[in-house]
Parts: C-alpha cells; sequence; structure tokens
C-alpha cells in the first residue's frame, strides 16, 4: 500500500468504494466521449427550445455536460445544479425516464457533487419559472476521487446571505487554479478578458499590417533589457545558454533584414524577487515599426490601448480599485525630470553622479556604491513620481544612462527619446525613438559593460551580432514592449499579478 492510501480522507476513501462499485457494476467510470450539443447559456438564452404542451409540444433534444454541484433527491425523482463551461443549469431527473438502475444505484448512491456527467432531453421551466433541462438519458462521464470545496450559503438572522468554507485561500487558489476556476466562476471571466485584450491587440496590429513573428527564447547573449537573467546549458553544443529578458534585439534584426513593421507577444524571464508586480515568467508584446519615431508611438500606444478598454467594458472609462481611470486619447506627455521636480522640489537634470547621490541621501533613497546616474534618478522617480501616475501618462526624455538602446534626443542634451505608460501607479509599456547609429550602440553597450564590472549584475552585455546587424543599416524606427500581466491587471481590476496568471510562480509546497 502506497504512503498516498494511508494517507487518504475518509471522503477519498468513500468516493474510491463507489469507484470499485461502479466497475463492479460494469458502468464505466471514465468513458471515451460524449456528444455535447448545447451548453447552459445557449439553452437559457434559445427560447424556441423551451417544451411547452400547449404552445410549442415538439422542441428540439438537447444534449449538455458538466459537473453535478448540488443535489436534491426527492424519492423516485431530483433536482441538481450542472456546470458546464458558460455557466450553470438546472436539471430535473426521475427514475421511470433514465432507469431503475441508473437512477436508484448510480445517481442517488455513486454519483458525488464534483463528478462530471452527460444528460439527453428535453428544456421546460419549472413553476418557479426556471429554465431546466428534463433528462431522458443520464451517463457518468467522470468519477471524481477528491472533495471539491463547495461553499455554502445560507441566510443569517436578518436575512443577509454569508458564505462558509469558500475557497478563498489567496495561495492555494493559486497553486491549485483547476480547483479555483471550478468553484470561483469569476475567476474565468479574468482570464476570458486577458484573451480578448490580446485578440484586440493582435487584430488593432494586423489591421496595419504589422506581421506577427517568433524569435529564439533561448539565447547565447541576453539582452533588450537591464535584468538579470535564467542560465541554463546545452549539453550536446556544450555551451551556456540564457532565457531571453527581451525579444527587442531580434525584431530590431528583422526591421535591418527589410520588414517595416513586426510584433511578438513573447514569454520573457527575468532572475528577480516575486512581489505583487512581478514573476520571473512574464508576457509582453514587443512592436517595431519602421520610419516611425517615439512621437509617433505614442500616439499608437494611446489608440491601441483605449479599443482594449472599449472591447472590454464598452467604455474608455474602466474602474480599478477606488480609481475609474480614463484611457481616452490622447493621454499627457510630461518630461522624466519634470515630473520629479514637481513632486521633490529638485531638478536633477545635468546633476553629476556625487550630486545625484547627494540628492538621493536627502530624500532617504537607498543606494548601492554599483550604481550609476541612472540607477539613482530611477530609484528616485520610483519613489517619489510612479505611485502617484494613477491616470495613463507618458514620461518621456530619460537621461542617456538609463536608455542604452535609445535614439539621443534631437534637441536635448543628455537625453534619449524614451517614453514609459505609467498607468494605475505603475509602469505598462516602455517605449524609444530606436538608436540605429551602430557606432554610438556600441560605446552605449559598452558603458553598460563597466557598470556590469563594477557589480550591477543587470547591466547589458555587448552583442556582437546585433552591431553587425546596425552596421549594415537600420532605417529609423520606433519600438515599444507593453507588459500584458500588468496591462491585465487594470483592464480587470486585478490587485495582483498572480490574480491574471493562470500558474503563476509558487514557492514549493511543504514537503515538496
Amino acid at each position: 500500500m502506497s504512503n498516498q492510501e494511508t494517507s487518504l480522507s475518509e471522503q477519498e476513501e468513500i468516493r474510491r468504494e463507489k469507484l470499485t462499485q461502479l466497475n463492479e457494476l460494469g458502468v464505466n467510470p471514465y468513458p471515451y466521449s460524449f456528444e455535447v450539443t448545447h451548453t447552459s447559456k445557449t439553452i437559457k438564452n434559445e427560447s424556441e427550445l423551451i417544451r411547452d404542451e400547449e404552445s410549442n409540444p415538439e422542441t428540439e433534444a438537447v444534449s449538455i455536460a458538466g459537473r453535478v454541484m448540488t443535489r436534491r433527491i426527492m424519492g423516485k425523482a431530483a433536482f441538481f445544479n450542472l456546470q458546464d463551461s458558460e455557466g450553470t443549469i438546472q436539471v430535473y431527473i426521475r427514475r421511470d425516464d433514465v432507469g431503475v438502475e441508473e437512477y436508484n444505484t448510480v445517481f442517488k448512491k455513486l454519483v458525488d457533487i464534483g463528478d462530471i456527467v452527460g444528460i439527453k432531453g428535453f428544456v421546460f421551466k419549472t413553476r418557479t419559472g426556471e429554465t431546466t433541462v428534463h433528462a431522458e438519458h443520464f451517463e457518468l462521464l467522470t468519477k471524481t476521487i477528491r472533495p471539491i470545496p463547495i461553499p455554502k450559503e445560507v441566510e443569517n438572522e436578518d436575512g443577509e446571505k454569508v458564505i462558509f468554507d469558500a475557497f478563498a485561500d489567496k495561495e492555494l487558489r493559486y497553486r491549485q487554479r483547476y480547483v479555483d476556476l471550478i468553484v470561483n466562476p469569476d475567476v474565468k471571466d479574468t482570464f476570458v478578458k486577458r484573451t480578448k485584450m490580446v485578440q484586440t491587440m493582435r487584430n488593432f496590429m494586423n489591421d496595419r499590417g504589422y506581421l506577427e513573428v517568433e524569435t529564439p527564447i533561448l539565447q547565447p547573449i541576453y539582452g533588450g533589457a537591464t535584468a538579470r537573467p535564467f542560465m541554463t546549458h546545452h549539453n550536446t553544443l556544450d555551451m551556456d545558454l540564457y532565457l531571453r529578458v527581451a525579444n527587442e534585439l531580434y525584431l530590431k534584426r528583422l526591421i535591418v533584414g527589410g520588414f517595416d513593421g513586426v510584433y511578438e507577444f513573447s514569454k520573457d524571464f527575468r532572475n528577480e524577487g516575486l512581489s505583487r508586480f512581478h514573476n520571473p515568467e512574464f508576457t509582453q508584446v514587443e512592436l517595431y515599426v519602421a520610419f516611425k519615431d517615439y512621437n509617433w508611438m505614442m500616439e499608437f500606444t494611446e489608440r491601441m490601448i483605449e479599443k482594449v478598454a472599449l472591447d472590454l467594458h464598452g467604455s474608455t472609462k474602466v474602474q480599478v480599485g477606488e480609481h475609474e481611470i480614463e484611457f481616452k486619447a490622447p493621454w499627457p506627455r510630461v518630461p522624466m525630470f519634470e515630473a520629479i521636480e514637481k513632486e521633490t522640489g529638485h531638478d536633477l537634470y545635468g546633476k553629476n553622479l556625487e550630486e545625484l547621490k547627494a540628492v538621493a541621501k536627502e530624500l532617504h533613497i537607498q543606494i548601492d556604491e554599483s550604481f550609476g546616474s541612472g540607477k539613482i534618478i530611477d530609484e528616485i522617480f520610483g519613489e517619489f513620481v510612479e505611485p502617484r501616475l494613477i491616470q495613463p501618462t507618458f514620461i518621456t526624455d530619460y537621461p542617456v544612462e538609463m536608455s542604452p538602446l535609445t535614439k539621443k534626443h534631437r534637441s536635448k542634451e543628455g537625453l534619449v527619446e524614451r517614453f514609459e505608460c505609467i498607468c494605475n501607479g505603475k509602469e505598462i509599456a516602455n517605449a524609444y525613438s530606436e538608436l540605429n547609429d551602430p557606432i554610438d550602440q556600441r560605446e552605449r553597450l559598452e558603458d553598460q559593460s563597466k557598470l556590469r564590472a563594477g557589480g550591477d549584475d543587470e547591466a547589458m552585455t555587448i552583442d556582437e551580432d546585433f552591431i553587425r546587424a546596425l552596421e549594415y543599416g537600420m532605417p529609423p524606427t520606433a519600438g515599444i514592449g507593453i507588459g500584458i500581466d500588468r496591462l491585465s491587471m487594470i483592464m480587470t481590476d486585478s490587485e495582483s499579478i498572480r490574480d491574471v496568471l493562470f500558474f503563476p510562480q509558487m514557492k514549493p509546497e511543504k514537503g515538496e
């Protein structure tokens, strides 16, 4: 006997006994298929399916499948709620319709809450007006051997509904998302909205003629973002490889190759801590369009995300927590140093490293000796400005030290043509007028290498092949990366990035 069998709960043992009884009766508890013609939603929406002996005696038969979620047995007949992919519907089942053994033995004694069943029959309305499927055929499709945690709803003395035994523990819900989706149906809506959001963005870019592509996840040299990578090893080639931190440098290679616009919804990986806004594996879409700059990209971005809001909510206004966020274009454009000065009283433009350290100390910002000017400015911005930007705002014109892949500003010394879109206190997009001068690019990446040698393990490395590609000539280009997970949080009013990931990264369970 295995350790698992000795640690079974009483309910798990009972369900396994029922499984044995089903097999002894010759009932296959795990059949191969079942033809489904309707869902709970289509049945409720199609009034012509409802049978009425006087006005509509002949109606189409329906075949539906799902989980048994509640049961109310009344001797030779019973009602139960069946939950499928689109909701729940009531089923009425009688011994005289489905057979004595099917009803008395299988349904009444061997079927449990959570079991998956198939029903064929017709639709009618009960005396209370509830749309119901009258079962003429019943079939067990899957016997569950672990009880589903079903919440219980009761009324208290004041007539208020109180829920007991809800599957509400956040960590358990994230670890067992399959159970979460069964017993908390509203969770499914979050992920349906996420998919619709991605479809809207994909259609928006496709309609403008941009090509969706795929680029390598395993890379010999990681680049495209300041981040710590995950490393793995290829045995046959006997070489270390990195999981990509961004797909930027490969997409730019395609612009060099002659494509006018390319994009990719990519899984990227950054070896960083877990938080409400960070998961080491995350999704972003990156888009690069030739002959455009960051001004054009701002207009493109606000129009696309405005369309997302309209498609998901029917309005440009989205309620996120206590804030109503307005996505109607145009959005404010605020230079970075102007935003910092407004919130701190310090004008950081043109200050050297020692002066920036002094400002950071005055503002009680903890910095490391390895920090360069860009990192210090970023820390000040993240502490005093970013959390206060609730409405979507383009923060523009970053210092050159913070942006090694960005074209220098055409009129402001020491700055680059970059913007970040901040919304609900967090960055959701990052974009540039892309640097296409190969000599300048090499110098910038060499500066990054010096920062790395000084202890900054998030600094970029030199990618010689990427520089070689630029030497063949990349046209003026605008590029952007939009965080799908963070944008999903806003569009679904979710508090944590784990709420918009089916299977977020978690610490090992006890005993693993």
